[in-house]
């Protein structure tokens, strides 16, 4: 990771939550004491177009653009997106992709994104605490219990498989 700055690149399709997951991560890094900087790109979202939103966090954070090749992680929500964003991870970056997430395992499909924040925060150093909140911040609270299962899935997955090698 970037000495002064953690970068996130979180990629998907419209309707798999990309955006919410980086509202949650933001959230959780400011509850933490970072400064943080976000940007989205929403291309053709609502009909199932990619996605992608840049998360950058650290003490002192300039541009919350992610810049090509510098992503020091690349979080992807849709398999088929994973070769379209890769140029924007850095060589010695971490690629997180929803093939670590057992789907059948999920409490409904709607909470992929928040499992995938549970890998993420294997690699990241911020408190559960600040998570669950984010969490709770964001999403309605019908759903709040379903997401806390869905992001310890994902840590458990985060902690048990090897991320993929950027290539």
């Amino acid at each position: 990771m970037n000495a002064s700055a953690t970068s996130v690149v979180l990629a998907g399709i419209g309707g798999q939550g990309v955006l919410k997951a980086s509202d949650i991560l933001a959230d959780a890094a400011f509850a933490a004491g970072y400064d943080v900087k976000k940007s989205e790109i929403h291309g053709m979202s609502q009909r199932g177009g990619s996605v992608t939103s840049d998360v950058r966090f650290g003490p002192r954070v300039l541009s919350p653009m992610v810049p090509r090749g510098e992503a020091d992680f690349l979080v992807v929500l849709a398999a088929d997106q994973v070769a379209i964003n890769r140029p924007l991870l850095s060589p010695d970056g971490t690629l997180l992709s929803a093939e670590m997430i057992d789907p059948t395992a999920l409490p409904n499909r709607r909470t992929l994104n928040v499992a995938m924040l549970g890998v993420l925060a294997v690699y990241l150093d911020l408190d559960d605490a600040h998570w669950m909140n984010a969490v709770r911040a964001n999403l309605p609270a019908t759903s709040h219990e379903s997401n806390a299962e869905a992001f310890a899935l994902g840590r458990a997955a985060g902690r048990s498989q090897p991320a993929q090698a950027p290539d």
